[in-house]
């Protein structure tokens, strides 16, 4: 029986697709990209997204080419998109950043019209729907994370079209897996315990701030160090997911290690809990979205079924920066801040900058992604501390989009 199987299964279920079990979303998408993208290729991508990815993409020895986003949300603007650029990129990567649903219907229709692959970046939105339809069905292949959800810490999948594709991909995913270790299986099982230990015994501050000092953190700011000249040096062997390790692997060292049986156990059970996990969750993004904070993105349009259940609602605040060491005072810890934008982070030796990257821009600098299962205690802090709520300077793709798009995203 192929590896994971069983976890395979489950997931399949939920979206109606073949699926492939893989440690992590990072190797299910190293996956995709080097099933379907040859050495060289353009992928289209926002600039708003974990640095991890832009690794991955660079990994898998391909050129990320920013694209302009929305303001409100930080997911690709395809209206913003010079045609000039579509001809010229051979596969578009969404993000569907915190939850919230890439514009996939008019992005599976323009891939479909260049002939190119779409691949969804899904490791934030397991539970998010367009249409009725849910986040992971519309591209050519779509990477979901457990790690982002019921506290797994690791799991992945890759959701593909048929059975033959997925075959091709266990083949190549077996190819890349390092071997197991009873010790890195421990420390998998363990570690979501001790994260539930801390946040019950309300050690969110002091451990937080321990680190801190002791230099544990992998990343000093939003952004870990680029590297740059050693990473300019990596790039003549790519496609190789060895040479781009130490920024691949950043917050995840197991993201290729093989799970022993006490892994997969811990995740099956785990995974049975997710649906009250997705409830709890769109109960937080609703109360979350209905404060002078929330992005107008969080409304929910006709087809999503009500809130979303997302992994992190946006919020949009002044002084920002500020606010994020303000609220380890409450116990809340504020991650998953994708600032600065990829191409003002990486430059243009790395990748392609967008063409208009201020929404971008302004969309990093502002947003406090804030946890819907900590949606009371998060509000109650922000009311504390006044936090005052910022709008972007709308653009006309931007305000048309928002408001002129009756589905798909």
């Amino acid at each position: 029986m192929p590896y994971g199987t069983g976890l395979a299964t489950t997931m399949e279920r939920r979206l109606g697709r073949p699926c492939v079990y893989t440690p992590s979303a990072r190797l299910a998408l190293y996956l995709a990209l080097r099933h379907w993208c040859r050495p060289g290729a353009r992928v289209l991508m926002s600039p708003v997204n974990d640095d991890v990815i832009l690794f991955v993409v660079l990994a898998a020895g391909l050129r990320p080419v920013q694209a302009p986003v929305s303001a409100w949300d930080g997911n690709i603007d395809p209206a913003a998109v010079p045609e000039r650029t579509w001809r010229n990129v051979d596969a578009v990567l969404t993000t569907n950043l915190y939850g919230i649903p890439d514009r996939v219907v008019e992005l599976r229709r323009r891939c479909a019209q260049l002939g190119i692959p779409l691949f969804e970046d899904a490791a934030h939105a397991i539970g998010t729907r367009v249409d009725g339809q849910p986040i992971g069905t519309f591209g050519t292949a779509a990477a979901f994370s457990l790690s982002k959800h019921v506290a797994a810490t690791a799991g992945g999948f890759l959701a593909v079209e048929d059975e033959r594709t997925r075959r091709d991909l266990e083949r190549l995913r077996d190819a890349l897996l390092l071997p197991r270790s009873l010790r890195a299986d421990l420390a998998t099982t363990l570690r979501p315990l001790a994260r539930s230990a801390v946040r019950s015994l309300h050690l969110v501050r002091p451990v937080w701030r321990t680190l801190q000092h002791l230099g544990m953190l992998e990343r000093d700011t939003f952004r870990m160090d680029l590297h740059a000249p050693r990473l300019a040096r990596r790039a003549s062997e790519a496609p190789s997911l060895a040479a781009y390790d130490p920024w691949v692997r950043v917050d995840l060292h197991g993201y290729r290690s093989r799970h022993g049986a006490l892994v997969r156990g811990q995740l099956a059970l785990r995974t049975t809990r997710l649906d009250a996990d997705l409830a709890r969750r769109r109960a937080g993004s609703s109360l979350l979205s209905g404060t002078d904070w929330a992005t107008r993105a969080l409304r929910p349009r006709p087809g999503d079924g009500g809130p979303q259940p997302l992994f992190r609602v946006p919020l949009l605040v002044r002084d920002r920066d500020r606010l994020v060491n303000r609220l380890v005072r409450h116990g809340v810890v504020a991650g998953y801040i994708y600032d600065p934008p990829l191409d003002d982070y990486a430059g243009a030796e790395f990748v392609e900058p967008s063409p208009d990257p201020s929404a971008a821009r302004w969309f990093a600098a502002h947003t406090l992604p804030a946890d819907p299962l900590l949606a009371r205690r998060i509000t109650r802090a922000l009311t504390k501390e006044r936090a005052a709520p910022a709008r972007p300077p709308l653009g006309s793709h931007d305000d048309l989009a928002l408001h002129a798009r009756p589905t798909g995203g």
